[in-house]
């Protein structure tokens, strides 16, 4: 899919560099990387822009929507391959260049579908990759639900791919972080899947209690000490109270996944940890869940990383809209929530910014009234979409 590029030159763009943007600029692609920027005239020959805007291509740490195009419907599931395939495409026409594709690790009877099939899709996403198929650069993102029984056992069995670059940290016992008012998570799962009785729930909710206290504290230990043995980065998961940020420095972790509090967010900021919140949160305006509205973190300075969680679209769009509700926030500071922040976050020092010897990973946007459009993407400076 990502043929070796012949030189390119992209001209009459906005060019959003890290810290500026360049109105009338021009850029030069060699060996899949970005050999030179210019103002105003280019080389003759140049691709012509068109006046839009040249991003550094999107980086995403959070998304599980390989799993909608894994199980579209209630107990159908897709050929894997294909799946991923088609999940791939979708990222790659959203500007996403670069994708940490985030697998449940743990089993769960009577749950979601997709518990207990990280593996299957794993095992995809190398077939995919090996045939050459796939536009954007795919890593994988453990999430490790910790009080689940198997959460250990299946994560070692994972651990040592050298795809693995995020391991989170999660407990969705009811009551508690993202659904500390228990009727949020009820209406979750009412509306999933054909919907859950208020009996089926009663006794999926008492389980994952009794899995809480049997297992969590044993697991967490575990999962921290295997993700600081094989040096993965890890991120802990809707922080709430001052004891979950305590957890978090604890645990030496460097990405804070979706805060659920100003309270959360402060002292995680204090402490250096990246904080990430849901792309489509900016867009909405406002939590799913009831929690705290990320446009409210990014005035208060709280904001690092956003991410496109369920919707691979909104990561470009709540990006482009970070300034207008944020005015403190320039053009390209919002785009390093998607660029350059998760790519440091995460250790590639190779790309999420447009300058001299980086990766040229880029998109082309089209603002189409209030809606960006991606005309053209490159990874390592082939066309991919």
């Amino acid at each position: 899919m990502n043929a070796k590029p012949k030189d390119t030159v992209i001209a009459n763009a906005r060019i959003v560099l890290a810290d500026r943007v360049i109105e009338q600029g021009w850029l030069a692609l060699a060996n899949g990387r970005v050999a030179e920027i210019g103002e105003g005239r280019a080389p003759a020959g140049a691709e012509d822009a068109g006046g839009d805007l040249i991003m550094p291509g999107l980086i995403e740490l959070h998304t599980d929507h390989l799993e909608a195009h894994y199980v579209p419907r209630p107990k159908v599931f897709w050929n894997p391959v294909a799946a991923v395939v088609s999940y791939d495409g979708q990222l790659a026409t959203s500007g996403i260049t670069t994708v940490f594709d985030s697998l449940r690790v743990w089993r769960e009877d009577g749950a979601e579908e997709v518990d207990g099939r990280a593996g299957v899709l794993a095992a995809a996403i190398t077939t995919a990759r090996d045939a050459d198929l796939l536009r954007a650069d795919h890593f994988l993102h453990l999430r490790c639900e910790i009080p689940m029984p198997s959460v250990v056992e299946e994560a070692k069995e994972l651990i040592d791919r050298p795809d693995v670059k995020l391991m989170s940290l999660m407990d969705h016992t009811p009551g508690q972080r993202q659904f500390r008012d228990e009727g949020k998570l009820r209406d979750y799962y009412r509306g999933k899947n054909g919907g859950k009785t208020d009996a089926q729930l009663d006794e999926l909710f008492a389980k994952r209690f009794e899995y809480q206290k049997a297992y969590a504290a044993t697991n967490m230990r575990e999962i921290v000490a295997l993700a600081h043995q094989y040096n993965i980065p890890l991120a802990s998961h809707d922080d709430t109270t001052e004891e979950n940020v305590a957890d978090a420095v604890r645990d030496r972790v460097s990405v804070a996944e979706f805060p659920t509090t100003l309270e959360a967010a402060r002292g995680l900021h204090q402490a250096g940890i990246d904080i990430l919140m849901g792309a489509p949160n900016v867009v909405r305006g406002g939590s799913h869940s009831g929690n705290i509205a990320a446009v409210d973190l990014a005035r208060e300075g709280l904001l690092d990383i956003l991410s496109s969680d369920y919707i691979p679209s909104s990561l470009l769009m709540a990006a482009l809209q970070l300034p207008e509700h944020v005015p403190a926030i320039s053009l390209p500071a919002a785009v390093r929530t998607v660029t350059k922040a998760p790519a440091e976050a995460v250790g590639l020092s190779d790309r999420g910014e447009i300058a001299v010897g980086k990766r040229a990973d880029l998109i082309r946007v089209h603002i189409a009234g209030s809606v960006p459009v991606v005309r053209s993407v490159w990874r390592e400076g082939g066309r991919v979409a």
